[in-house]
C-alpha cells in the first residue's frame, strides 16, 4: 500500500496530518499543492476535493480502488482506525479522555482555524478589512479557550501524557498565533505542551520548513 498527501508546506491542516503519519511510522509521499498560486483550484485537485481544500490523503491499497479522504479530522481518525496498532495511539483508551481529545482539537478545527484559513483571509482583504488583525483575534480567542478547557485535563500533554489529536492541532494554531501577532505568552499549559512535542522527531519531521515546498516565511 501507498499513502499519497496533498498539500501545502504551511496549511495548518496539512501539517496535523504530517504529524499523524509520523506518529503512526507510516511511509508517505507528499504532493504539493501551492495554495498562493491557487493550485487548489485546478480541475485536476477539484477532482480529489471538491472544496477546492487540503489535504486530501490517497490511499492505493495494492489493487484495490484507492481511497481518497479529505478533511484533516476525517483523515487522522480514519489513520487510527486503518492502523491502530502501528506506532502511537492518536486517541486515549478512555472514553471520556477520547471524547475530551476530540473536543479540544474541534475547538481550533471548527471553532478557531476556519477563521483564519487562507481563504477567508483573502476574501476580508478584498473588503478592505485588517486580516491580521482579524485573525489574531480569533486565534486568540480560541487559544484562551484551549487553555482554559485543558487545564482540567492536561498532563504531558494536553490531554493525558501522550499525544492525541488534540496536540496535533495546537502546534500549527501556535505557529499561526505567532504569524498573526496574537498575544500567547500566558497561556503557559499551551505553550508547556507545545515545548514537549517540539521535542518529538515525529512533530520535528512535520514542521513546516522541513517540507519539499517550504518557502521563506513573511
Amino acid at each position: 500500500m501507498s499513502i499519497t498527501l496533498y498539500g501545502y508546506w504551511r496549511s495548518s491542516t496539512t501539517w496535523r496530518v504530517r504529524i499523524a503519519l509520523n506518529l503512526k511510522g507510516l511511509d508517505y509521499t507528499i504532493v504539493p499543492v501551492h495554495l498562493v498560486k491557487a493550485e487548489q483550484h485546478t480541475e485536476a485537485h477539484k477532482a480529489l476535493n471538491p472544496l477546492a481544500q487540503v489535504p486530501v490523503l490517497i490511499f492505493d491499497q495494492d489493487g484495490d480502488a484507492p481511497v481518497a479522504i479529505t478533511q484533516s479530522m476525517a483523515i487522522m481518525e480514519y489513520i487510527e482506525e486503518r492502523f491502530p496498532t502501528d506506532g502511537q495511539p492518536l486517541l486515549p483508551s478512555a472514553p471520556v479522555a477520547r471524547a475530551r481529545a476530540r473536543q479540544l482539537a474541534e475547538v481550533i478545527n471548527s471553532g478557531t482555524q476556519p477563521l483564519q484559513n487562507f481563504a477567508v483571509l483573502n476574501r476580508l482583504k478584498e473588503s478592505g478589512v485588517d486580516a491580521r488583525a482579524w485573525g489574531s483575534d480569533f486565534i486568540r480567542n480560541g487559544l484562551s479557550a484551549v487553555e482554559t478547557l485543558a487545564a482540567t485535563t492536561a498532563g504531558a500533554f494536553l490531554v493525558g501524557d501522550q499525544p492525541t489529536i488534540a496536540d496535533l492541532c495546537l502546534i500549527p494554531q501556535l505557529y499561526n498565533a505567532r504569524r498573526f501577532g496574537a498575544p500567547i505568552d500566558d497561556l503557559q499549559t499551551l505553550l508547556a505542551v507545545e515545548a514537549r512535542c517540539n521535542a518529538l522527531p515525529a512533530f520535528q519531521r512535520a514542521h513546516p520548513d522541513q517540507q519539499p515546498d517550504a518557502q521563506a516565511p513573511d
